[in-house]
């Protein structure tokens, strides 16, 4: 499980993106939230939109693997997904903020991998935001608002990686991702394979 966070338009998703596009074996876990969709957004691919009251029975009928509140919209992670795509081999990638990352690594620590982004400056943050057109202003002054908290979690993370350039970033992850995959104890059936080689085979 590899863990992408970062305040809101440092370029997660943007890495995320590029990220599922060159690793064929990675594959992105699908939150679900109670926020209204977006324009360009597509239920079942970047969401699983749903009201509060669902949202209330998946917490309690265990079916999260994560949740949090944000910006007074709730997100969470779906259990059996990600559970069914790390069981047919493949690694999976989340988008989620530092909440939902102390949560995963509370009941996953060994198979979590995790990575802050940090933005190159603040200036250039507020930039990012305001670009994006999403929000109104005063969501833009909020989330800026929230990004120093959030940044305070640096520490939690295995990783950190400043984007200043996206192609870069991308890069950084990669290879993290191809590092912690090439750890001995996720090599699956490495102990037969050496059994096998001292053995002439």
């Amino acid at each position: 499980m590899l863990v992408l966070s970062s305040p809101s338009g440092a370029g997660k998703t943007t890495i995320s993106r590029r990220l599922l596009e060159l690793e064929p074996g990675l594959s992105m876990s699908v939150s679900a939230t109670t926020r209204p969709k977006r324009p360009g957004e597509t239920a079942g691919r970047d969401y699983h939109f749903v009201d509060k009251t669902e949202f209330g029975l998946m917490i309690n009928r265990a079916e999260l693997m994560e949740h949090a509140k944000v910006f007074g919209h709730y997100y969470g992670t779906p259990r059996k997904p990600v559970e069914d795509t790390l069981a047919g081999g493949k690694d999976v990638l989340f988008d989620i903020d530092w909440q939902g990352t102390q949560q995963l690594a509370e009941s996953a620590r060994d198979d979590l991998v995790s990575v802050f982004i940090l933005p190159p400056s603040i200036a250039e943050l507020e930039r990012r935001l305001k670009r994006r057109a999403q929000d109104s202003d005063d969501v833009v002054a909020a989330r800026m608002a929230k990004a120093s908290d959030e940044m305070s979690h640096y520490f939690e993370y295995d990783y950190v990686v400043v984007n200043r350039d996206v192609d870069r970033s991308v890069q950084q992850v990669q290879a993290i991702l191809h590092a912690e995959r090439l750890k001995r104890r996720r090599q699956i059936g490495l102990g037969d394979f050496v059994k096998a080689l001292r053995g002439g085979a």
